[in-house]
């Protein structure tokens, strides 16, 4: 594709022809025909250099080298203006795809201190690393020089493992592995790290050191897009590091041992409070249930009342009296049931006090008696009269005789109490002998 010498009338083509693990790739013809033609594919940048000065800077597109597309070449030197003729410089293309995967580890272990034990210790790390350019007039100028090539290789080894990197070299290999091991003993200390449990900080570890190690490596033009620590070899035969392990095994246990016996205890007391609160919900429950039970109980008995009311009322209108006059009907049958006097004092005379009641008593159960029987007020009159009236007049009948009231009949009857003889029917007074 590239000849050192064309003729008169050929022009040139100027384009990448590098692998994909090189970031910078020097074209090797210096000399240029005028009218040739730049192909700078996507991805990439092509630089111009002139004496040692990077100069003309073309992104991606095609070409054509006149005098107008390369202003800072043909303003700083004498440039050729018709087409055919020969001019010299050194054009440079630069890669700026992101090469993936760069393996990259520490050559020795890091003497880190920890801050959980108080120990230090010594680790080993290793990981991958993303690499592109981010400013080619800068790589080219501080790294490439006279270099016909600047490769992935040169910058630092593809194959290192942690412990085994005796193929790491390159330009960026004493730098990164210094960033990598200080940055890593600093980070572990400012952020109180465990070393037991560093490997769940490792995304952590991964970006904070991707952010330090990029700030040096703007200086050259270059940036890693992603860092990835992704192993932290721990200095199992230590024997500080097997008693560390030991400790931190030992409190781990205790504290699962109280956070067990705490959980026991909340749930012991949840179960109780929950309990608590369904017996206090039964009780009230049982409460709501046993006073709707009493309602329903009420008004089941005051329908069943009004029920009988209803009906015996229906059945005293059917008869023709009223409640207030069968009530009174009861007051004088009881009355009459009970009798009228009382016994004295000694069971042989009648008292008048007693007398008295069981007379007004018997006045109202007449009375009520009237109406329920249908008597007539003119029947039952002489019966009634007044209440101290008929008191009076059975007092004086009940009063202890004292003196003879026998008498004796014409026909020869003696000793006659009531009104009428006995033997003859004769009226007591009608030719009687009274004593």
């Amino acid at each position: 594709m590239f000849g050192s010498k064309y003729s008169e009338n050929e022009m040139s083509v100027i384009q990448y022809d590098g692998g994909k693990e090189t970031f910078v790739w020097k074209c090797p013809i210096q000399d240029f025909t005028m009218g040739s033609q730049l192909i700078v594919h996507e991805s990439q940048e092509a630089l111009f250099l002139k004496n040692g000065e990077a100069l003309d800077l073309f992104g991606p597109g095609r070409y054509l080298l006149e005098t107008q597309n390369i202003p800072m070449t043909s303003r700083l030197f004498k440039m050729p203006i018709e087409n055919g003729q020969i001019f010299q410089a050194e054009v440079y293309f630069i890669n700026q795809t992101v090469q993936m995967g760069i393996k990259w580890g520490t050559d020795s272990k890091i003497r880190l201190f920890d801050p959980m034990s108080g120990l230090y210790l010594e680790i080993g790390a290793c990981g991958e690393f993303n690499l592109c350019v981010s400013d080619s007039r800068k790589l080219v100028t501080k790294l490439v020089g006279t270099e016909a090539t600047l490769s992935q290789s040169q910058l630092l080894s593809t194959g290192g493992q942690a412990g085994n990197v005796t193929g790491m070299h390159g330009y960026f290999r004493s730098m990164i592995m210094t960033y990598v091991k200080s940055f890593l003993a600093q980070i572990v200390k400012e952020k109180a790290i465990n070393i037991l449990e560093i490997d769940s900080r490792l995304e952590e570890l991964s970006q904070l050191l991707e952010d330090k190690i990029n700030v040096a490596l703007s200086e050259y033009g270059l940036h890693m897009p992603e860092f990835f620590v992704t192993r932290i070899l721990t200095p199992d035969d230590d024997p500080n590091y097997r008693r560390l392990k030991q400790q931190y095994a030992d409190k781990y246990l205790r504290i699962r041992e109280e956070e067990i016996l705490r959980a026991e205890a909340e749930a012991r007391a949840e179960r109780k409070a929950v309990e608590a609160a369904t017996e206090a919900r039964l009780n009230m429950i049982r409460a709501q249930g046993q006073a709707e039970a009493l309602k329903i109980k009420g008004e089941a008995e005051a329908a069943a009342y009004r029920m009988q009311a209803e009906a015996e009322a229906s059945e005293m209108k059917m008869k023709g009296y009223t409640y207030a006059e069968e009530t009174a009907r009861k007051v004088g049958v009881g009355a009459v049931e009970n009798g009228f006097g009382s016994t004295g004092e000694g069971g042989n005379n009648i008292g008048n006090s007693g007398l008295m009641g069981d007379l007004v008593n018997l006045g109202v159960g007449l009375s009520a008696m009237s109406g329920v029987m249908g008597m007539t007020k003119d029947a039952i009159s002489p019966l009634m009269n007044t209440t101290g009236e008929m008191g009076q007049s059975v007092s004086n009948l009940m009063k202890p005789e004292t003196q003879n009231t026998t008498w004796s009949c014409s026909c020869g009857m003696t000793g006659l109490t009531g009104n009428f003889c006995s033997n003859c029917g004769k009226k007591k007074g009608e030719n009687t002998n009274e004593k």
